[in-house]
Order: C-alpha cells, then structure tokens, then sequence
C-alpha cells in the first residue's frame, strides 16, 4: 500500500504549449510501468482550455464542480456540468475547457501507450471555442 498524503504533490500552472487561459493542474497518481494510469484534477478558469489532443487509450473525464465544453472534431460543442462522465475513445480528437463565463474542474484519467498519455495539436481558436 502507498499513501499519497494530502497536500504533499504540488498544484502547478498548465504549460500554454497545450492549454489557452488560466488552468491548473494537481496530479493525482501516475503509475509505473507494467501499470498505464494517469489520473489529473484540472481546474479551468473562464473561457479557458485545452488544445485539440487525442490519447492512445483514450480518456474518461469526471467533471467535479461547474460547468463547461467539450467537442470531438467534427461534432457539436457538448456543455458538461458537475456529475458528468465524459468518455473519449482512442485517437479521438477533442478539447475541453471551462465555459465562456464559468470555471470548471475535473478529473482526468487516461492510459499511456508506450509512454504516451496524449499527442497534442493545434490550439482551439476562439471562434471554435464559440466564446
């Protein structure tokens, strides 16, 4: 058994490489290998979010306070809220983010495939963001 003790992994400032806006990211768990799991509370300000990504493995997504969006490439703008399971399959490409007026956080959880959890691209622009 291991404890991760509150408090004990710090918060860190999401690199603007990969996210538009004010996101902040505390680690949850990363297990070692022959394990996949990555699991990440993201905490999106206003109007913030991810790049375009796809992940290997996909991604499930746990929205734990406020509301936000999220779109597959080619698909409608989804609003997520506090209680929602969002589910991305392998290689599909999405982002997501807070809404365009109010803050949203969630746990995300993916495997890596060789040790990649996600392949990042381009940046969403405003106009897809539909802010």
């Amino acid at each position: 058994m291991k404890i991760i003790a509150c408090g004990s992994v710090p918060t860190i400032l999401a690199p603007d490489k990969y996210f538009t806006g004010r996101v902040l990211q505390t680690p949850i768990i990363e297990k070692e290998a022959p394990a996949r799991l990555r699991a990440t509370l993201v905490s999106f300000e206003p109007g913030a979010r991810t790049f375009w990504h796809t992940h290997p493995l996909g991604q499930t997504l746990y929205v734990t306070s406020g509301a936000g969006r999220a779109q597959t490439w080619g698909g409608p703008i989804q609003d997520i809220k506090a209680g929602d399971v969002i589910s991305f399959d392998p290689g599909e490409k999405h982002w997501h983010g807070a809404g365009a007026q109010t803050a949203m956080t969630h746990v995300a959880m993916q495997e890596a495939l060789d040790g990649v959890h996600a392949d990042w691209l381009e940046q969403v622009t405003d106009a897809q963001f539909g802010g």
